[in-house]
């Protein structure tokens, strides 16, 4: 094979079973084979031996999550792996998003409303950048890459060259750069825009945030350009070539936005005359009026509000095909990696239908032609379709994981620290909460945490505020906590500002806590999902990390559910003695610094430092300061003072953007 274009710095050698997983699963890639399992158990290292793998394979790669959590760490950790390389991060750009819905019981319309994150914006069109410009892309992404994406035949063609000693006219720049969707505005200059002074053009690219590319002309021709730094306004360096690329995913050539058009307007008289021959007169003029306006609005603007529901016309696909996402910016031979594969491939199966049946009463009504059916994301046998290469990760792989990899299953059991799995006890539920206050004292005195996993909501809230009353510092962790507070709470957690979390599902968090020691299990005999084979498995990883990690099951009886969670442990746990007594090895915890989760630091915030107020200089402070403003826009709303508590929502979301910038 040729040479790399990756290159990892490691900031150790592997070690435990890194080097054999590593070894057997390029070994897989080079022979052949398509799909493969890497099981590897919770604190073996399973990032350094894909991230190896990577290197070695040498292809552009898709590393698969389930939620932006998982994803912002994986992006963190595989940047310092590859600093020479494109690591890129593709996640919803949504911090909040209500699609667009009709209810038909109540004669309810529920237009799109959204708020769009620009830093994550950025780093969509910084990802699809990287995928057609440079073989050295490692993309980390959401299940929200197998949403409808533009095409990228469209995205790469409509890319803008330019070059010193180009003949061009400037107002043909200017023409040019409104048909790749930038904004003209001389006054709150930001990315995707560009303004006009004299014989200059500066430009602020889809994919920057920092830098201006300034062009200067002499006469009809390309005298200079520049890279400037946009705050310090200092030249960076000079250029003797730039590419622009699309400010939207969702460009297309004004012919063939002409010619989509009137295909579109062919359909919406089928489907008007079809309403009516139903009776449905109400249905079809809502149908004309909204799509006319619809196609007014892009042959002027070359977009409208919903453009993405037209997209079958632009990319010339057929009812039903399957719309471009994100991997169709991968070349063939790419690489898919699909961390915590149990839970990832579930969700890529239930996307498609949950987003049929909202669109159906749309489509049903008269609020949308039928082509928005076709902005989707894609059903699962057309996901299939896609895999070239796959390695799915996880340490408690699904039926179906194994079953698609043929049985070809590459184990990582042996950790580089020599740490076992945790030892298991069963102990009956009389007496449990006295029980594992005693077990939570012990672990105090050693300086580590516990996690506690109870039955219901209730029994959490209760439970951790019974703690709270004997002195042992418990929070409750519950679904109804945003992304950036569970973040901050874990975070506070490794710090010692709590002793224990207590939850009902604390599965999905994917974050390395090797502080925790203990694991608690309340009700582990109970039916159900939490309390499954697989389930049980993660939990008790969670205790993984540190070197007197326990896990207490307290339970009337064994289920088989938590026999096999108890043989697989153990199982494991022989496995991993008997390598240390044969190589002398002394186990020893984790060490790892404490970072934030998700810092939009890394991931683009500039564009919100001017909203940290002046009387913030640390995370708590901010803290103090959303609580207090949250106060305010209620009493506000409670008045009837419905503007100035619109304005105040609004303060507190974009301070919420800043949890874990401000140090």
């Amino acid at each position: 094979m040729a040479k790399s274009p990756f290159s990892i710095k490691l900031p150790f050698e592997p070690a435990g079973d890194q080097p054999k997983a590593i070894k057997q699963l390029y070994d897989n890639l080079k022979h052949g084979v398509k799909e493969q399992v890497l099981l590897g158990a919770t604190g073996t290292g399973k990032t350094i031996t894909f991230a190896s793998v990577i290197e070695k394979y040498g292809k552009p790669t898709l590393v698969l999550t389930h939620n932006k959590t998982l994803a912002a760490q994986l992006y963190r950790e595989l940047k310092e792996l590859f600093p020479d390389n494109a690591v890129e991060y593709f996640v919803s750009y949504y911090d909040y998003y209500q699609p667009e819905a009709y209810v038909p019981e109540k004669d309810l319309y529920i237009e799109k409303d959204s708020s769009i994150n620009d830093a994550i914006d950025r780093l969509r069109h910084s990802a699809t950048k990287s995928l057609i410009e440079r073989p050295d892309t490692i993309v980390v992404a959401s299940v929200s890459c197998i949403y409808g994406l533009g095409t990228p035949e469209f995205y790469e063609k409509l890319r803008l060259q330019l070059y010193v000693g180009q003949q061009i006219d400037r107002q043909e720049l200017l023409k040019k750069l409104v048909e790749l969707q930038y904004l003209r505005d001389d006054f709150s200059f930001k990315r995707g825009t560009f303004r006009v002074k004299g014989d200059t053009v500066e430009i602020i690219p889809s994919h920057a945030e920092d830098r201006i590319i300034r062009v200067e002309f002499f006469g009809d021709e390309i005298d200079n350009i520049t890279e400037i730094d946009l705050f310090n306004r200092d030249i960076k360096q000079k250029l003797n070539t730039t590419v622009i690329f699309p400010a939207s995913h969702y460009v297309i050539p004004r012919p063939d936005m002409v010619e989509a058009i009137k295909q579109i307007q062919i359909d919406l008289e089928k489907e008007v005359e079809e309403f009516r021959r139903q009776g449905k007169e109400i249905e079809a003029n809502r149908l004309w009026q909204r799509t006319n306006y619809d196609i007014e609005m892009m042959l002027e603007l070359g977009t409208c509000k919903g453009i993405e529901n037209y997209s079958r016309y632009f990319d010339g696909r057929k009812p039903g095909e399957a719309p471009y996402t994100l991997m169709d910016y991968f070349p063939d031979d790419y690489l898919l990696i699909i961390d915590e594969s149990h839970v990832t491939i579930p969700q890529v199966r239930a996307m498609y239908n949950g987003d049929r049946r909202r669109k159906e009463n749309l489509v049903k009504y008269g609020w949308r032609m039928k082509s928005a059916y076709d902005n989707r994301p894609l059903k699962f046998e057309e996901f299939l379709q896609k895999i070239e290469r796959a390695i799915y990760v996880s340490a408690t792989p699904a039926d179906w994981e194994i079953e698609r990899s043929k049985g070809v299953i590459v184990e990582q059991i042996i950790r580089p620290t020599g740490l076992l799995d945790p030892e298991i006890e069963v102990r009956p539920t009389e007496g449990q909460i006295d029980d594992l206050i005693n077990e939570i004292w012990n672990i105090k005195e050693r300086g580590e945490r516990a996690i506690v996993i109870t039955l219901t909501k209730k029994m959490a809230e209760n439970l951790a505020d019974y703690l709270e009353e004997r002195d042992i510092k418990a929070i409750y962790l519950h679904s109804e906590i945003d992304t950036i507070e569970r973040a901050k709470i874990i975070k506070e957690l490794r710090e010692g500002k709590y002793d224990v979390i207590v939850g009902v599902n604390l599965l999905r968090e994917g974050i390395d806590m090797p502080e925790v020691s203990l694991v608690a299990v309340l009700d582990a005999d109970k039916q159900g999902f939490l309390r499954s084979t697989t389930a049980l498995i993660q939990i008790i990883g969670r205790a993984a990390r540190n070197v007197h990690g326990k896990a207490i099951l307290y339970a009337d009886k064994i289920t088989p559910a938590m026999e096999k969670a108890i043989e697989e442990t153990n199982r494991r746990r022989k496995i991993q003695q008997e390598y240390n007594e044969k190589y002398g090895i002394t186990p020893k915890s984790i060490k790892k610094e404490i970072k934030e989760l998700i810092s939009l630091e890394e991931i683009g915030i500039y564009e919100y430092a001017e909203y940290i107020p002046e009387d913030v200089e640390t995370e708590e402070d901010l803290m103090k300061k959303i609580e207090e403003l949250e106060k305010q826009m209620w009493k506000a709303a409670e008045n009837w003072e419905f503007e100035k508590a619109a304005e105040l929502r609004d303060q507190i979301e974009k301070l919420r953007k800043l949890v874990g910038v401000v140090k």
